[in-house]
């Protein structure tokens, strides 16, 4: 291990403890802030060690990016278990048993990675794919641990913050640990270090709170699930979300294989773009909460799709490390404005006795969109190359703008009534 992992740690802490005692947020929030980056490690190491590994060690190199996309598919599956467990044991039970699996997954793919065992690789990052459904939930526990829903802009944009700090972890890690067990290829110790960030992880979510949801229960009966997904607030929440992660998994899966494997950049130049990446990602949200204040829901979406709009651009005009970087570093932007937006608008659209089944709908509907971004990345990149897979994009980012017009005209016609 090196000093940069000791330093990101200890900062994580201490932003931690400051935010409690200056903040007007509840403690749980603060303890989420504190967990949720451990947990997040898990995503940036697959997409480096999952993707780099599995290059050497799959049958072909199109099955590379399986072990990723698989990943996510495995999100995808665990979204309707691990929201009708917390709905049944709760938020801080049902996290503890996410967070126990992905224990188990890290540590088959590091057994995976001593012996060079693909199909156990994949086993591996599928579990740990299922814990990131729980990951995926924290959100909406940050959401239930506040007496005052107008809090929730603050509470997300802080625990987004939090991300800024897997962005560090999980590459360092993945890198700077990759040859702590000795194994043929590497990342061996990758993973093992990952479990113990997970059991870490388990020992501060155990502190949390009883939660409630910030709204009084509706005493109203739960409407219908076809007619709460018809409303256009939902399938704009619902796109914001889904198109963001889309395009953002799409791209970022096959950006380390084309920098490593077509243009032979080393791993540091790898590691420090999927870094800046996930911190861009995530260091939006420390001025979300004011940037929302200002320009609203709508406007944030519509900067969103134009930041992916110019990622197309810089991706197109050539392959330089720059080049890389700078379309990652906009793609992670663009993704955060999104993926609040979404996050945000998505209550609106349901009644607080009906948040668990709506919210396990949308997440489905995101992270399965996901796994099949992913699962072509791979695909796609070996067979047609880096700048037809940026042109498919261009679709989805138009249909992303047709959403932003209607979210506008729905807002307008609402102030006008």
């Amino acid at each position: 291990m090196n000093y940069t992992l000791t330093f990101t740690f200890g900062l994580l802490v201490i932003a931690a403890f400051a935010g409690y005692r200056r903040s007007n947020l509840p403690k749980n929030i603060w303890l989420l802030f504190l967990a949720q980056p451990l947990a997040m490690c898990a995503a940036p190491m697959v997409v480096l060690c999952g993707g780099l590994l599995g290059a050497k060690i799959a049958p072909t190199p199109e099955l590379a990016t399986l072990p990723l996309a698989l990943m996510i598919l495995g999100t995808a599956g665990g979204v309707i278990p691990a929201s009708m467990l917390m709905k049944n044991i709760g938020r801080k039970n049902g996290t503890i048993t996410g967070f126990s699996i992905a224990i188990v997954g890290a540590l088959i793919a590091s057994y995976a990675a001593v012996h060079a065992l693909f199909w156990l690789l994949i086993l591996g990052t599928v579990l740990l794919g299922f814990c990131m459904a729980f990951v995926a939930q924290l959100r909406f526990a940050a959401l239930d641990s506040l007496a005052d829903p107008k809090l929730n802009p603050k509470a997300i944009s802080v625990l987004m913050t939090s991300g800024l700090f897997a962005a560090m972890l999980g590459p360092e890690i993945a890198v700077s640990a990759a040859d702590l067990i000795d194994s043929p290829y590497g990342f061996a110790g990758s993973f093992f270090i990952l479990s113990i960030l997970f059991f870490i992880a388990i020992i501060i979510v155990s502190r949390l709170d009883p939660m409630q949801p910030a709204q009084q229960e509706s005493h109203q009966g739960a409407r219908d699930l076809s007619v709460i997904i018809k409303q256009p607030i939902f399938l704009i929440a619902l796109a914001s979300s889904a198109i963001g992660y889309m395009i953002m998994s799409y791209v970022m899966t096959a950006s380390p294989l084309s920098m490593h494997e077509f243009h032979q950049y080393d791993l540091d130049s790898v590691k420090w773009v999927i870094q800046s990446h996930i911190i861009a990602m995530y260091l939006p949200s420390l001025i979300s909460a004011v940037l929302l204040k200002h320009i609203g829901l709508n406007r944030l979406m519509m900067i969103g799709a134009v930041l992916y709009s110019v990622v197309v651009i810089v991706a197109i005009s050539g392959h330089t490390v720059m080049h890389f970087w700078w379309a990652m570093v906009l793609l992670g932007i663009g993704w955060n404005f999104l993926y609040t937006t979404g996050t945000l608008l998505l209550p609106e659209s349901y009644h607080s006795n009906e948040r668990f089944k709506v919210q396990a709908v949308n997440d489905f509907g995101v992270f399965f969109t996901q796994a099949l971004a992913s699962l072509s990345a791979g695909t796609i990149l070996f067979s047609q190359g880096w700048d037809i897979l940026i042109y498919i994009t261009i679709p989805m980012i138009l249909l992303m703008f047709m959403m932003s017009i209607w979210f506008y005209l729905i807002r307008k016609e609402s102030n006008l009534s």
